[in-house]
């Protein structure tokens, strides 16, 4: 195994992980709450969670990803104020919950799987796991750090002396409703709801010890993290709007509970923005996967401009941005593509230095901006030399950056190997933009009766039909 060093939220530094059961990690993400169209910006943490989870396999990790999917229990806000987001889009859209919740997860996971992000090993449904909820809750009541009131069962978070940890909140001097609204059943401003009560209107409810309700949206991830993975996790991640309340209070009512500590590392993706101003459904700025589809752009494109800045940083969403990294992109898929049959056999002396400044990038917090940079410098070089034998490499390298390049080898093998050398070469002078050589060479390749199609995914080559000829 090769060591891993990762920001954690909860110390702000970088640390060495120490797993506790090595090889072992065991790994929690957060999921999406399933009443609309996930966005890029979303989009952008999956693409994170799918990348943290292939660098520590790529490191010698054995790895359990748990993620969960929210089918109840998410307010409007992430406090409790207003209604349950599954409840709104229900009537939104005049089906059930049930059939809202099945609907966009489907285009989640349609989404997710067209950027290569991988499937976790358990994908769990809130809705799947309410008696996991209950006993949590009742274990936080019989504990007295919950309290049972008409609206529901809230924690009481002066039951955890360091409440706040995580964000560093200063809760000296907090008065009922200086930044979070006062309740009528709260004891103090920032209780949260374990269990929902008084609710009869709303569609999805169960019994409980105190009465027909639904669980509060943090219950759900603390229950189901602790019922696949343990008391303690290792790794825990999410948005970085997660930090200030959704995974406070997962800390707060989890190690409460069990009196020990809930996660040893925490990880979270920094916005992508528009300007300054971070893609988000409430302010009405999002659009889809498929809205860039409708522009021309490859999914994986939109994976390859993820890594353009550090997992943490804001990143900045532009058409123009966007088509530079396809561009890139682009590059590399018809490199391997068309590079003689030769360069799958050994590699270049120039390759393992290029191999370590990967591996040292990707294990120092996914520096993913700096591991690809090696990618497009062992290109340039193999090109410099003319002696591409770097597949092996890259396709090692893919197993990080989720680019299908192996799968675009495939595609071409059945080409021969003086079509895939007419082929580079034209792509070749395309990038120094001689245009009457590439012209020329396209050519030759329809006068051997074969088509080149440029497209947003790169060049494609296929034969020519005989009503074509």
């Amino acid at each position: 195994m090769r060591d891993v060093f990762l920001y954690n939220t909860a110390s702000r530094e970088v640390e060495k992980l120490e797993p506790l059961s090595p090889p072992r990690v065991s790994y929690y993400s957060c999921g999406p709450t399933v009443y609309n169209h996930v966005h890029v910006g979303n989009l952008r943490t999956y693409v994170f969670t799918d990348t943290v989870r292939r660098v520590l396999e790529y490191a010698g990790y054995d790895v359990l990803h748990v993620m969960n999917i929210t089918d109840v229990g998410h307010m409007t806000t992430d406090q409790d104020e207003g209604a349950d987001k599954m409840q709104v889009a229900a009537e939104r859209e005049r089906k059930s919950p049930w059939e809202v919740a099945e609907h966009y997860t489907r285009l989640f996971l349609a989404d997710v799987d067209a950027l290569n992000v991988q499937r976790p090993h358990v994908l769990c449904r809130a809705t799947d796991h309410i008696r996991e909820m209950l006993d949590l809750t009742a274990r936080l009541v019989e504990r007295g750090c919950a309290y049972v009131t008409p609206s529901g069962v809230y924690f009481d978070t002066t039951a955890m002396p360091d409440y706040g940890k995580l964000a560093r909140l200063n809760l000296s001097g907090q008065e009922d409703g200086a930044r979070v609204e006062p309740h009528p059943d709260k004891r103090h401003p920032r209780d949260f709801a374990l269990w929902k009560l008084d609710q009869p209107t709303h569609a999805m409810q169960w019994d409980s010890p105190w009465g027909r309700g639904y669980p509060g949206w943090h219950i759900e991830c603390s229950a189901m993290a602790m019922r696949f993975l343990g008391e303690t996790i290792d790794l825990h991640s999410g948005g970085i709007d997660h930090i200030p309340v959704h995974h406070e209070n997962e800390i707060a009512q989890s190690e409460c509970a069990t009196g020990k500590t809930f996660a040893k590392v925490w990880m979270h993706a920094g916005f992508l923005t528009i300007g300054d101003t971070k893609i988000s459904k409430s302010l009405g700025n999002f659009f889809t996967l498929s809205d860039l589809a409708g522009k021309g752009f490859d999914p994986l494109s939109f994976r390859y401009f993820c890594y353009t800045a550090k997992y943490r940083q804001p990143l900045n969403f532009t058409d123009q941005a966007l088509r530079a990294a396809q561009k890139t992109l682009q590059g590399i898929r018809n490199f391997v593509r068309y590079a003689p049959e030769s360069a799958l056999s050994g590699e270049e002396p120039f390759v393992a230095p290029l191999r370590e400044q990967f591996a040292a990038a990707i294990c120092h917090d996914l520096n993913m901006p700096q591991a690809v940079a090696v990618v497009l410098e062992m290109i340039r070089e193999a090109n410099r030399t003319r002696e591409p034998r770097v597949l092996e490499a890259l396709f090692d390298f893919d197993r990080v950056l989720g680019l299908g390049l192996r799968e675009v080898r495939s595609e071409t093998t059945a080409l021969p190997p003086t079509i895939r050398s007419r082929v580079a070469e034209r792509e070749e002078a395309r990038v120094q933009r001689d245009f009457a050589r590439s012209d020329a060479l396209r050519d030759e390749v329809l006068a051997e009766g074969w088509i080149l199609e440029d497209t947003p995914e790169g060049v494609r080559v296929r034969p020519r039909e005989r009503e074509e000829s």
